[in-house]
């Protein structure tokens, strides 16, 4: 892995050299535009307005309008307005990490100490997992400040970004049945339901199936191969009765085959 940023943490007075390395990865196929008419491939070009010619990355700077003139900044001008945020991932404050909402969890990333940071890294890492808690840091990435966790995982410190507050929409406009409208005798089939469907939760038991179906579905169209399309299975209509649902949904289940 190729690190994206590299700084310090900051843990009091203690400053811990790490390395920043993305957590995650597309599971996704890889799909290019295509022009129906000829399948030839869209490319996406920077364009100077004024003379309608191609910008290469190097040429390319950041600007600010201001007074209708644009003020131009440099990687030295984002860092001189902030080099302690451009660098260091402040830690503020620590909690318990069940009191963030999952709603406000975003990219999660893995933190690595440097060679001079280890002794530190180990001390936070293990002070972390002994009190249960969590870091809540703020930091600047890509000239963007940013909110975040520092927990543990397994023996690595991991960095989860954070949603501010004001990025959360409110519920208000969200229309919804109220509480009352539920049977009790309903609500006890469905808690039985979810009795019975309860496992300890297994990350590895999920797979990509779609996309896996879809690659499938590439190579036998590839070979000239018409792929009946899957009837959908319709789970609910307005009409049926709810309890009855339930009621088949209790039944004995088989398991899929492995």
């Amino acid at each position: 892995m190729r690190s994206i940023w590299t700084g310090a943490i900051g843990f009091g007075l203690v400053n811990i050299p790490i390395k920043l390395y993305s957590a995650v990865q597309e599971s996704s196929i890889d799909l290019d535009m295509l022009d129906k008419r000829d399948h030839s491939n869209i490319r996406f070009v920077r364009v100077n307005e004024k003379s309608g010619k191609e910008v290469p990355w190097e040429n390319i700077v950041k600007g600010y309008m201001m007074n209708d003139k644009y003020v131009v900044l440099t990687d030295k001008d984002f860092e001189a307005a902030s080099p302690e945020k451009t660098k260091t991932i402040n830690i503020e404050s620590f909690v318990d990490e069940a009191e963030i909402d999952s709603m406000y969890f975003e990219t999660p990333y893995y933190m690595e100490p440097d060679k001079s940071g280890a002794r530190p890294y180990a001390l936070l890492r293990e002070a972390l997992r002994k009190t249960g808690k969590a870091g809540i840091a703020t930091f600047v990435m890509r000239n963007k400040e940013g909110l975040a966790m520092i927990r543990v995982v397994d023996d690595v410190l991991v960095l989860n970004r954070l949603r501010f507050f004001q990025e959360i929409r409110t519920t208000e406009d969200i229309k919804v049945p109220a509480k009352n409208s539920v049977k009790p005798a309903e609500m006890k089939m469905a808690v039985s339901l979810i009795d019975q469907l309860t496992e300890k939760f297994n990350l590895e038991k999920y797979k990509d199936e779609y996309n896996e179906k879809l690659l499938k579905f590439i190579k036998a169209k590839a070979k000239g191969v018409k792929v009946k399309p899957g009837a959908m299975r319709v789970v609910h209509k307005s009409t049926d009765d709810l309890m009855s649902q339930l009621k088949q949904s209790l039944q004995p289940r088989k398991k899929k085959a492995s």
